[in-house]
């Protein structure tokens, strides 16, 4: 009898160790919400991306502006924007924290800027935790501050704020699918407004997700908003797609 019950204990340790190492680390801290946001699709995220994005802006007066844009994305830390047909050389490149402008064809802005939405959607996925952390300390986010909270009906975790606290540099990570779905700055424009930018209608793609609707607002007022259509996952792209130097020569074909 001794010997079953010893059995019987040494079978559930083993068991509840077992189940111990499949359970997802514990997520308390800026930290670890982004070592498991990379573990959780590290192994199955796409590593490149095209899209064709209908770009709207919202304008004071009432009236909108629509552009079509292609985008492509080599992860991590590139994107390629082109506005209008690529024939025409408009567009940007965003390659590892510079952006360089590209008007008919000609230069016309090369300077450092990341951007956090290919950091925060893409790049989290298929770069190291200790990069995507180095990069929003450098950023302005503070990873000492997070707390819990709700979005859309659904929990999520906040990066770089206390409960509260809707001003200071902060993103919002899903719970359930640890995605990426809020992000809230000072305005570029007008550091006394706050700009939200939000990532929805998620869909699978792939091992991942892409949200095909990205909305932006200053002061709770939609100011631009952008949809996805002939979404493709996985697509292979010549480097010199995101050379600057062959913006205008080399562009990226549709699958």
């Amino acid at each position: 009898m001794k010997t079953s019950k010893l059995f019987l204990c040494v079978a559930m340790i083993l068991m509840l160790a077992a189940l111990a190492q499949g359970k997802p680390a514990a997520v308390n801290s800026g930290e670890t919400l982004v070592k498991e946001m990379h573990g959780r699709y590290a192994a199955s995220w796409y590593p490149s991306v095209t899209f064709t994005q209908k770009s709207t802006t919202y304008n004071p007066d009432g009236t909108t502006k629509v552009e079509t844009w292609y985008e492509a994305a080599l992860l991590p830390g590139k994107l390629r924007i082109d506005i209008g047909a690529p024939k025409d050389g408009n567009g940007y490149l965003l390659v590892d924290g510079n952006v360089t402008v590209f008007k008919e064809g000609q230069v016309k802005a090369n300077v450092p800027q990341v951007n956090m939405l290919l950091v925060l959607g893409f790049d989290v996925y298929k770069q190291t935790p200790e990069a995507t952390l180095a990069i929003a300390k450098k950023e302005g986010f503070d990873a000492g501050k997070f707390h819990e909270d709700t979005w859309e009906g659904k929990p999520v975790y906040v990066f770089g704020a206390e409960r509260g606290d809707l001003k200071s540099k902060q993103f919002w990570v899903e719970k359930d699918r640890m995605l990426f779905v809020r992000l809230l700055e000072p305005d570029r424009n007008d550091p006394n407004k706050t700009q939200d930018i939000r990532f929805a209608d998620y869909r699978k793609l792939g091992g991942g997700w892409i949200a095909a609707l990205v909305e932006i607002y200053v002061d709770a007022k939609r100011v631009f908003s952008e949809e996805y259509t002939e979404i493709n996952g996985d697509v292979k792209l010549d480097p010199a797609v995101f050379d600057p130097k062959q913006f205008t020569s080399v562009h990226w074909e549709k699958p």
